[in-house]
């Protein structure tokens, strides 16, 4: 279908929690053919719904050659002990900052036909499970960082000419 272009830090849909998705709705298809064509971009991993302008819970992720999606995603199981990892975000471009990470993730929730999917993995895939959960529930990740590196993070956000 289409490469969506990415909402940025500041546009108030990436703050709001995401609704679930009715499965068999007008659009889903497309919503997911969109969430992928636009994950496919060389350099992405993960790309939300309300990162494309659509405050529904679904999104995509491409890590590691494999490429996939998920509706209706729940953050299931973390494992490991946490540790900070440079992330960064499509909605924050240019930027990266240490986030604590568990080095596990799983997700569970469905495809277009309402069959469960089950996503996990270590590393990467850990981190993209767990970030693009953060922004089905309103938060951008640079929220989540502790005060002193989110004072920095904020200010060299304001200093964007994107923002």
């Amino acid at each position: 279908m289409t490469v969506r272009p990415i909402r940025l830090f500041g546009d108030p849909v990436l703050r709001s929690p995401a609704d679930p998705v009715r499965i068999g709705a007008d659009g889903v298809t497309d919503l997911v053919q969109d969430l992928l064509d636009t994950v496919r971009v060389p350099g992405r991993a993960g790309v939300a719904a309300p990162q494309i302008g659509v405050g529904l819970r679904a999104f995509s992720v491409n890590v590691d050659g494999f490429v996939g999606y998920v509706l209706n995603p729940e953050l299931v199981e973390t494992r490991g002990e946490p540790a900070l990892m440079d992330e960064g975000c499509l909605s924050v471009p240019g930027l990266a900052y240490p986030t604590r990470r568990f080095p596990y993730a799983r997700v569970r929730g469905v495809d277009v036909d309402g069959a469960e999917v089950v996503l996990e993995g270590e590393g990467l895939m850990a981190e993209a499970l767990q970030h693009e959960t953060d922004h089905l529930d309103g938060t951008v990740y640079v929220m989540t960082l502790d005060p002193e590196t989110r004072r920095r993070a904020l200010r060299d956000i304001r200093g964007q000419d994107w923002f």
